[in-house]
């Protein structure tokens, strides 16, 4: 028969083992996939505080409200990192590539995205790391209120440049597109709601 204390001895390091191996599990397990409620921004918040923080310094660089920088994440991907355009197919069956190159929280095109790297400094930015992405849409929306003279707290506006680019919202084609006025009547509304429960969380 094993003496206590033996077994004492022998299970002690797999119990250690067993404890710090769930020790680093929780460490590593950072939260990954989009938020598990995305109507609620106190709520996002709350599992994402680290969201909080990057959308807030967003808002302080370029003076873009909180709200509507949640509203078109929220539009363009769900809050998901990795999130692309469908793949379209040729004749229906043959793979013909993606829509667009749009990629990321933001949905930020190639082009776009490169743009913003020059201009800001940030060369290391990805786009699908939610700092970056914030602060991405931040720097358009400033861009936007610049060039097409959009007040910061008008979603709808910003979003239909947002999706058509600077001079395509001034072309005003989208006037003719009922489902994108749709969309951002959508955003809009998400940017309102935002609104009304951060003051209330913050």
């Amino acid at each position: 028969m094993i003496k206590i204390e033996q077994w004492i001895f022998n299970v002690r390091p797999l119990t250690g083992a067993i404890l710090v191996a769930l020790a680093v599990g929780s460490c590593s397990s950072s939260p990954s996939g989009p938020p598990s409620v995305q109507d609620d921004i106190c709520t996002i918040f709350a599992e994402r505080p680290a969201w909080r923080e990057a959308v807030v310094d967003s808002a302080i660089r370029w003076g873009a409200p909180v709200e509507v920088q949640m509203a078109i994440i929220w539009k363009e991907s769900n809050f998901r990192a990795e999130a692309r355009p469908r793949k379209t197919y040729a004749l229906g069956i043959i793979p013909w590539g993606r829509a667009s190159s749009a990629y990321g929280y933001a949905q930020a095109i190639d082009s776009t995205w490169d743009w913003y790297r020059r201009e800001t400094g940030n060369r290391g930015a990805d786009r699908d790391d939610f700092n970056d992405a914030a602060d991405f849409v931040g720097w358009y929306m400033a861009k936007t209120m610049v060039s097409n003279g959009i007040r910061m707290h008008d979603a709808f506006s910003h979003y239909l440049a947002y999706h058509e680019g600077h001079a395509g919202f001034r072309r005003g084609g989208w006037r003719n597109k009922g489902w994108l006025k749709q969309t951002a009547t959508q955003v809009a509304d998400r940017a309102v709601r935002y609104r009304g429960q951060f003051h209330r969380c913050s």
